[in-house]
């Protein structure tokens, strides 16, 4: 409770230094220019906005604008999300209630494969069940399907658009929770920070970009790097235990062509290199990866737009894993896994004018993926006698319509979407092998195809400052490549793969009231889920599982948000209360009406950020999250936390401020993982950061 009032005290701290301080029409673009100025720096997130919305178009993305259709479903927008100084963009997602990652821990010190997305309590799984893309390309990893959120390095974000609930399809499959799609902006200018930190950390960032004959382009790179703390809790450490550094960077180009009136070619290419400890020998990973994107955009206001998109990602994934002894005194190397992978896909989409606006879109996708883990094991010391490969490939390809009528700002809005997906397992396999002697297992698995829908139907009601809104929805994921044919196991614990995984399906539905007048913006939503062949870890038997298609996951609950502008402040709250619970028989009944792993009931954050007037500024942000299992029998239960970050910047010259801030200022224990040994990981402790910022 101390820390309660010590943290509400604390969000006092960006208004008191701010106090110190002091392709569209003409009316449009004036109206966006302004509130550019006003939310620059990462200040704010709003709900279903339509001007922050189109700034994030207008300033770079590459895609077409937003669609009306979007409104009919709780909606945010995180504009501006702060960059440099140890911000994540996980972690930022982490202030809007009900996004859930699999594990409380971010991209420095979490296992990568351990990083997939969820909302709305469609939980329990690593692998991502919202739809994240950048700039329209789906992002999940081609084998795992978890997100490398160290790969936005090497991305300068204009902003976050999270659409919840299953999404209308026009956005590819996969989007059963929700999809969180990050927009790009190119730079006009310099940009650039530096930040020393906790733990001997540094964070530094630049961003280049300006004209180039009739075009623009875009340089953009970033580099962090520290010790790391020692991820098991104080108390149950032993000998083997220590600090996990991290090294982490990337670099990004981006062009664009003018193309004619209205048109333009772009094209991007960027990498980067992630490498993390898990605190103790034989547990190093490895993260690479290169993206590259070819798109052309013809968007004239009124009349038929359409975009052609192209893009390929290459990963290149390997980490160890280790056994630790009872006592924690010695430790030995258990695997090694490596996993190339590779994506490839294309998007189309058109929007033809008819009455000078553009209700329909149509459009079809195609993403293929193809991947294996190479792995050593069942080592005697340090030498490895097993050896196994297993993977496959997937495609998925579809098409799309939505039609949109009405006006979202007064009266009746309604849209109605539907998809159609043929997708395709190619023939899987796994191999195992003694690396001094006979083949152990050579398996082949069948290929496999089917047809999948995805639909929704919604409308949206507006009188002056109020809006009633209502949808329902359906929506499919494809198990990914690891869940398929890769076996694992983490200490004591095996899981076994299945190659018979089955698609999994989603119907929902959702009403919700915005409010917004003058400065006050509210919103509350009831929603309720029903995922069939919800694919999970099912305990077999002790120290056994096995990937398998649940019945069902049901999932219902509220999302609120409240966020009041005060002078040059603005403070938000947001609140999500989620009932999910498993429906299971057969070898799973043990799960049945149990919570699903990972998923607590109650989330919540408060925050208060500057809006970038004056010389000062800063930010502070209460999160909370409450208890949640993390297995699927509800035997291990991580206990809730209450964290706060905070920071403060000082503007000293026009292109020049110099910042500090802090996370986990309370320095909490935010349990990340616990095992069947009663061994708690946990997310970063207290860590500060200053520096200073460039800009011209």
């Amino acid at each position: 409770m101390i820390r309660l009032f010590a943290g509400a005290a604390l969000l006092a701290m960006p208004a008191a230094a701010m106090a110190q301080g002091g392709a569209i029409d003409e009316e449009s673009a004036a109206a966006i220019d302004q509130a550019a100025a006003e939310e620059a720096g990462g200040c704010c997130s709003f709900w279903v906005p339509r001007i922050p919305t189109e700034i994030i178009v207008v300033r770079g993305s590459g895609a077409l604008q937003p669609a009306d259709s979007d409104t009919v479903q709780g909606s945010s927008l995180i504009a501006y999300p702060e960059q440099g100084f140890g911000a994540r963009i996980e972690n930022r997602l982490r202030d809007e209630a009900g996004i859930v990652q699999f594990r409380r821990s971010d991209g420095r010190s979490a296992h990568p494969t351990s990083q997939g997305i969820t909302l709305r309590g469609l939980g329990g799984n690593a692998s991502a069940r919202a739809l994240v893309t950048l700039d329209g390309i789906p992002q999940a990893d081609p084998f795992g399907g978890w997100v490398a959120w160290s790969a936005y390095d090497a991305i300068n974000l204009g902003g976050i658009l999270v659409a919840r609930g299953g999404g209308s399809g026009v956005d590819g499959p996969g989007a059963l929770a929700g999809t969180v799609g990050l927009y790009s902006t190119m730079t006009d200018g310099v940009e650039a920070s530096m930040a020393y930190g906790s733990r001997d950390g540094w964070d530094a960032s630049a961003s280049v970009g300006g004209e180039i004959g009739r075009g623009r382009i875009a340089v953009d790179g970033r580099y962090s790097r520290g010790d790391g703390f020692i991820p098991v809790a104080k108390g149950q450490r032993g000998a083997v235990d220590r600090a996990a550094p991290y090294e982490q960077g990337g670099l990004g180009l981006r062009l664009r062509l003018d193309a004619g009136d209205d048109s333009r070619i772009e094209a991007s290419l960027r990498g980067f290199s992630d490498r993390r400890d898990r605190g103790t020998d034989f547990t190093q990973s490895k993260f690479d990866g290169v993206d590259a994107s070819l798109r052309f955009v013809h968007d004239p206001a009124g009349e038929t737009q359409w975009l052609a998109l192209g893009y390929i990602q290459l990963r290149d994934f390997e980490s160890g894993f280790a056994s630790v002894a009872a006592g924690r005194n010695s430790v030995a190397p258990a695997l090694f896994q490596r996993v190339p992978a590779t994506g490839i896909g294309a998007r189309f989409e058109l929007r033809p004018a008819i009455g000078g606006a553009n209700p329909l879109r149509v459009g079809a996708d195609w993403r293929r993926t193809t991947g294996r883990t190479e792995e050593d094991f069942f080592f005697s010391g340090i030498v490895p006698g097993r050896h196994r490969i297993a993977g496959g490939s997937s495609d998925t390809v579809g098409a799309f319509a939505e039609w949109t009528s009405g006006d979202t700002n007064d009266g009746f809005l309604w849209t109605l979407s539907g998809r159609v997906d043929r997708w395709w397992l190619g023939e899987g396999y796994r191999l195992e092998r003694n690396i001094a002697g006979p083949v152990i297992t050579n398996l082949r698995f069948a290929a496999r195809q089917g047809w999948e829908g995805s639909g929704r139907a919604g409308v949206r009601w507006t009188s002056d400052a109020f809006s009633l809104r209502a949808a329902g929805y359906r929506g499919w994921r494809l198990p990914t490549l690891n869940e398929l044919y890769r076996p694992f196991r983490v200490g004591a614990e095996v899981t076994t793969a299945n190659e018979m995984l089955k698609p999994e399906r989603l119907w929902g539905g959702e009403v919700g009231a915005d409010w917004e007048s003058g400065d006050t913006k509210l919103s509350a939503t009831l929603f309720a889920n029903h995922l069939t062949n919800a694919i999970a870890n099912v305990t077999l038997a002790p120290n056994l599982n096995q990937r398998q298609n649940l019945d069902a996951i049901d999932s219902k609950g509220v999302e609120v948000s409240a966020e009041q502008r005060i002078g040059p402040a603005t403070l938000r709250a947001t609140y999500a209360f989620t009932d999910a619970n498993v429906d299971a028989s057969g070898a799973a009944l043990g799960l049945d009406g149990r919570r699903p792993a990972q998923i607590a009931k109650h989330g919540g954050s408060v925050s208060l950020r500057s809006n970038g007037g004056g010389p000062f500024g800063g930010f502070a942000t209460l999160r909370y999250v409450g208890k949640q299992n993390e297995d699927d029998l509800g035997l291990l239960e991580l206990d809730d936390a209450l964290t706060l970050d905070a920071g403060l910047s000082w503007k000293l010259a026009e292109a020049i401020s110099i910042e500090a801030r802090g996370e986990n200022l309370f320095d909490e224990l935010v349990p990340a993982a616990i095992s069947s040994s009663g061994i708690v990981e946990r997310a970063t402790p207290r860590t500060l950061w200053v520096g200073a910022r460039l800009s011209f």
